[in-house]
């Protein structure tokens, strides 16, 4: 059995995570409890009570909100070396919204008690202030995105997220973004058949190659250019 100070590269490679100064990562670490979780299998629902502070070790979950229609909306898709539930052990609300895992995965999950005597430490609680405000500067981009842009423009920026690995905003991009068509559709909020005629006319121009649970972005610049990146 793997010791809770072996991190996983994956997890490294965050951004967040890896800014940790190492006593405060460790003890994260070491707070933690590991889970391993079924493809399909939630976490916990919106409107549960917090359970915890939770780290992705491996595998990838969908932060996700149903209409009352049963509508899904996919808000966030979260990587190995994302942490994610603090939202619920700040403001002692129910969860606002569904996590999913889309594949099988392992999670490190931080009670409520230890969350606490993490967060006496300066330097930790300074991380979690850093974390917030990216959760909060990545919700204005959404909004912004909606409220202003063409859904060209939001097609593509969403492409541009999703390669930086979307909520992990990792400084590389990768060329190719395991996500369905039907699960950008939710992230974006529009019908398959309007996703369907914006990437075809990305694919006919160069710019990407749609695959089977895939899109390939044959070329960057001319992505941030459809997305007003730059």
């Amino acid at each position: 059995m793997p010791s809770k100070l072996d991190i996983p590269p994956a997890m490294l490679a965050n951004p967040w995570f890896g800014s940790l100064p190492k006593p405060n990562r460790e003890a994260l670490l070491v707070a933690g409890e590991r889970l391993q979780v079924r493809a399909g299998e939630m976490l916990y629902r919106q409107g549960d009570a917090s359970s915890g502070f939770f780290g992705v070790v491996s595998g990838s979950f969908k932060v996700s909100t149903l209409r009352e229609d049963g509508k899904e909306g996919i808000l966030a898709v979260l990587e190995a070396g994302n942490w994610f539930g603090e939202i619920s052990l700040f403001d002692g609300l129910p969860r606002p919204h569904d996590v999913t895992a889309l594949e099988p995965g392992e999670v490190l999950v931080v009670g409520r008690f230890a969350f606490e005597g993490l967060m006496r430490s300066h330097t930790f609680a300074r991380a979690m202030s850093v974390l917030l405000s990216g959760r909060v500067r990545l919700l204005y981009s959404l909004v912004e995105d909606a409220m202003l842009r063409s859904i060209s423009a939001r097609v593509a920026r969403r492409l541009l997220a999703l390669a930086r690995g979307d909520a992990t905003r990792a400084r590389d991009s990768r060329s190719v973004v395991p996500v369905s068509q039907e699960a950008l559709a939710m992230m974006l909020g529009v019908t398959r058949q309007t996703l369907s005629k914006e990437l075809k006319t990305l694919a006919r121009d160069g710019v990407i190659a749609p695959g089977y649970g895939r899109i390939d972005i044959l070329s960057q610049a001319a992505l941030e250019a459809r997305g007003g990146v730059g």
